[in-house]
């Protein structure tokens, strides 16, 4: 018996293949998980992008030089069990390898969560260690939970990390790559709020440009070769692309009007590249995981959870009205569709849940 796995090469992400290897025997305290399913986003290839800065990589070891393991969100099963804190039969929703199964060390919380508590995750992000118990029987709902709740989640993070920093004294708020989930959610959050002090501009591409238009969630929609036409007034630019030579653009324009740029992701990661003594505000990378531990502190344990719960269900609720579950089965199938992605191949308003 051997268990199939996505390998990535770290030098060059769009490079995928499927691989087997033998099922590692249990030790005391583990617990063997075979995946159900899970998505595959822009965020994913944030992930690999950023393997080795932000220690993506290190999650799931593959074991060999330059090919690595790339996080996905999703639901495992329970399926081998020398833990008293998990029984078999078990689903947890969280973060697993692209790979047909994972062994975790569980920890039961008094929150009724589940931590991983094996030596290697011990100083990663806390938030990618921790799985939720989920119920069998509601497919959709888990499509969704998958898609939605990593991206939406860091939406609210942003709204309220910018809500925190009382949106950096702007008139408007930028969102680069407006077509991505995560900009979408944004601008979706951003719209709720009261008596706004600002206006939502969404910078995309040509192609995604009446898609966005059609969301009717900016105040403004703007192709990126029309950024001379954005208004130069105080402005935050949150970047979910990493497109270098947009930013570079955008600074230049804006110049001491940009009061803020947030880089988020890199989905435009083939035109990343460190920015060099640009205009205005010197960009600075938003780290979802670090404002949840902020809110942690100012509000107490559980409640950032509660109101990013609160958040994303919201929006997921409206979720057919801008979004398609598209359904793949097997790992080849998530492997050719990693290459899609990474390669911006993919439809803005397909969301993407590989069966298992």
């Amino acid at each position: 018996m051997t268990i199939e796995r996505v390998l990535v090469n770290q030098a060059q992400i769009t490079e995928a293949r499927v691989d087997s290897v033998a099922p590692r025997p249990l030790t005391e305290g583990q617990a063997r998980l075979a995946l159900d399913s899970f998505a595959l986003t822009a965020n994913n290839v944030t992930y690999a992008a950023t393997g080795f800065v932000i220690g993506y990589w290190r999650f799931f070891p593959s074991g060999i030089e330059g090919q690595g393991i790339v996080p996905v969100w999703g639901v495992a099963r329970v399926v081998e069990s020398r833990s008293d804190a998990l029984a078999q039969g078990t689903r947890l929703y969280g973060f697993w390898p692209m790979a047909q199964e994972a062994v975790i060390t569980p920890e039961a919380t008094p929150d009724g969560m589940i931590v991983d508590r094996a030596p290697h995750r011990a100083d990663l992000p806390a938030v990618y260690n921790r799985y939720i118990p989920v119920r069998a029987g509601a497919v959709r709902d888990d499509h969704l939970r998958a898609l939605l709740q990593p991206l939406l989640a860091t939406s609210y993070l942003l709204f309220d990390w910018l809500g925190d920093n009382d949106w950096f004294g702007a008139e408007q708020i930028i969102v680069g790559s407006a077509s991505s989930k995560t900009g979408l959610g944004l601008a979706k959050f951003l719209a709720e709020l009261q008596d706004r002090p600002y206006r939502i501009v969404g910078l995309t591409s040509q192609a995604n440009r009446d898609f966005v238009a059609g969301l009717g969630a900016y105040d403004q929609v703007l192709r990126y070769d029309q950024i001379d036409q954005v208004a130069r007034v105080p402005s935050v630019y949150v970047d979910m692309a990493g497109n270098a030579e947009v930013k570079l653009r955008l600074h230049t324009h804006l110049g001491d009007a940009m009061r803020h740029s947030a880089a988020v992701g890199t989905s435009h990661w083939d035109k990343f590249a460190q920015p060099q003594n640009l205009p205005g505000a010197k960009p600075r990378f938003f780290f979802a995981p670090a404002q949840i531990e902020k809110r942690r502190a100012d509000w107490g344990p559980g409640e950032i959870e509660r109101r990013i719960a609160q958040g994303w269900k919201r929006l997921a609720a409206s979720a057919g009205d801008w979004m398609s579950i598209r359904e793949h089965h097997g790992l080849q199938a998530a492997a050719a569709l990693h290459q899609d992605i990474a390669e911006g191949r993919a439809n803005p308003r397909d969301g993407h849940v590989i069966i298992l």
